[in-house]
């Protein structure tokens, strides 16, 4: 498998660069990559079905020159921005059997990550709803308490291929998230109507530790070069209110 560590200077060409690296997956089982991201600027991203009405508070985000994009995969509405690291995990279903579903999908990888988590913190992780990774307070913060996230991750599939990607919360502005971010119109059991400040958490580490326990679990060795030609369409798209408000 391939590495890729870009961030692309817009939003929505890092939304555009997930897309088009699944489409060359699709063509082309060799095209598996790994790729990180660190943005720069706070965004909202809203899950492919999300209403931008319900699922982020538009007037603040005009307020604060936030801007509101969409991704291709579903999951629920974040807030991007710097001290969050991004991956993007593209593989082809041809040569992972246990990708197949839609399910299987979630707990291999989800499974993956946990592990490879658990060994860089060497603290319990555990995966909560479907695709979120929690860990719980120190008994030194006065735990343990009730489940803390600091990932959340969603997939979107293609024919041959599957692009799974998520963001970890290393030093981010949690507070900005409760501002720019309602209560999300669905919710997953264990977060129990907790507020964004009171449901996530930083892990208050660097990136880079991060990106190479991935590498080495999902054996992304080789870098990936020259780095992709997204289409000028595909850039268009994520860049319009039409594909960006359409719900």
């Amino acid at each position: 498998m391939k590495f890729l560590d870009l961030t692309l200077p817009a939003p929505a060409a890092n939304l555009a660069c997930d897309e088009a690296l699944l489409d060359s997956c699709d063509q082309n089982p060799d095209a598996e990559t790994l790729r990180f991201w660190e943005p720069d600027r706070y965004f909202v991203v809203l899950g492919y079905a999300n209403r931008a009405a319900s699922e982020a508070n538009l007037a603040a985000c005009r307020a604060q020159n936030i801007p509101v994009l969409r991704r291709c995969s579903g999951g629920g509405a974040v807030l991007q921005g710097p001290g969050c690291l991004n991956y993007s995990l593209i593989l082809s279903l041809q040569r992972h059997p246990a990708l197949h579903t839609i399910p299987a999908a979630n707990r291999h990888i989800m499974e993956h990550q946990r592990q490879t988590l658990q060994r860089l913190l060497a603290f319990p992780v555990s995966i909560q709803g479907v695709t979120d990774l929690s860990l719980r307070r120190s008994l030194a913060d006065g735990g343990p308490g009730a489940p803390l996230k600091f990932s959340g991750n969603a997939q979107r599939r293609k024919r041959h291929a599957l692009l799974f990607h998520g963001a970890f919360l290393l030093d981010f502005d949690i507070s900005l998230i409760q501002k720019i971010l309602p209560m999300p119109s669905r919710q997953p059991d264990y977060r129990q109507n907790r507020p964004h400040s009171q449901f996530l958490t930083n892990l208050r580490l660097s990136p880079t530790p991060i990106k190479t326990a991935l590498r080495q679990t999902w054996s992304a060795i080789q870098p990936l070069a020259p780095p992709p030609q997204i289409p000028p369409a595909l850039l268009e798209k994520y860049a319009g209110d039409p594909w960006n408000l359409k719900f």
